[in-house]
């Protein structure tokens, strides 16, 4: 018999995670995928996965941009979910950032656990990871190579554009140009954290500043990311799955009011 007892869904637009919490709250095992075009079926052969793993029928919640797409239990808000898991998993307050494929989000964690504050970036792809990933694609690079270069640029250029479509033709533009491409890439990565890091003054800061999301494992957004609020950027373990768990830990509450 597993020791899985509620299942949590995230259903993003670039990946989709499930993870299953055990009687005390601790994560006892994990899905993660591209998420698929054909969504509503990946996310019901995900929950089908999830309940043979608990060997029962577990409550599931779902978060996540296509949570509205699961036979869940109960569908949550991303805000809320993130809240629940990072404090839980951290057991302490702060401002967390979650830079996802579609938008960037800022939360405010109180420190009793509550969102006490927060902001979204969901108009426009250039402060979110989507706009890394379109320009690491156009220099054919992986997410790795990509932000090696960044971290070993001398320098880095001013990219003008505030729309993903129109920065990768900038791109073309600077490469035809003669500049490096560490600086160029340098350059993307700068203007990404300065949207993020007005999202996060807009909110008010409060220490320790988390990381979570894809991005999280990006090495020079990390680094820009301190330098453009001057603090340290603690990176949960786990970044990605933070609303999962979150998710879950919202479905084995469901249990005790029964």
């Amino acid at each position: 018999m597993s020791d899985v007892r509620a299942i949590g869904i995230d259903a993003g637009s670039t990946t989709t995670k499930a993870v299953g919490v055990d009687a005390e709250g601790r994560a006892r095992w994990h899905l993660l995928e591209e998420t698929d075009p054909r969504l509503r079926l990946q996310i019901e052969r995900i929950i089908t996965i999830a309940r043979e793993v608990a060997g029962s029928p577990a409550p599931v919640v779902a978060t996540g941009h296509g949570r509205r797409l699961a036979a869940a239990d109960r569908s949550v808000t991303e805000i809320t979910c993130h809240c629940k898991g990072v404090y839980t998993q951290t057991g302490h307050g702060g401002t967390l950032i979650d830079i996802g494929g579609q938008d960037s989000k800022v939360i405010v964690v109180g420190h009793t656990g509550k969102v006490a504050n927060f902001a979204m970036n969901d108009k426009c792809a250039a402060g979110t990871g989507r706009f890394l990933e379109v320009a690491a694609r156009r220099l054919k690079l992986d997410i790795d190579a990509f932000s090696d270069a960044a971290l070993h640029a001398e320098r880095d250029r001013d990219i003008s554009s505030t729309c993903t479509v129109f920065a990768e033709s900038e791109i073309v533009s600077l490469i035809a140009e003669g500049l490096p491409v560490g600086e160029i890439i340098a350059g993307l990565h700068r203007s990404l954290v300065r949207r993020v890091g007005a999202l996060v003054r807009s909110t008010g800061l409060e220490k320790p500043v988390m990381l979570s999301g894809g991005v999280a494992q990006n090495a020079a957004v990390r680094r820009f990311l301190g330098e453009e609020l001057d603090v340290e950027v603690v990176v949960p373990e786990h970044p990605q799955l933070m609303g999962a768990y979150g998710a879950a830990l919202i479905a084995l509450e469901s249990l005790s009011v029964r």
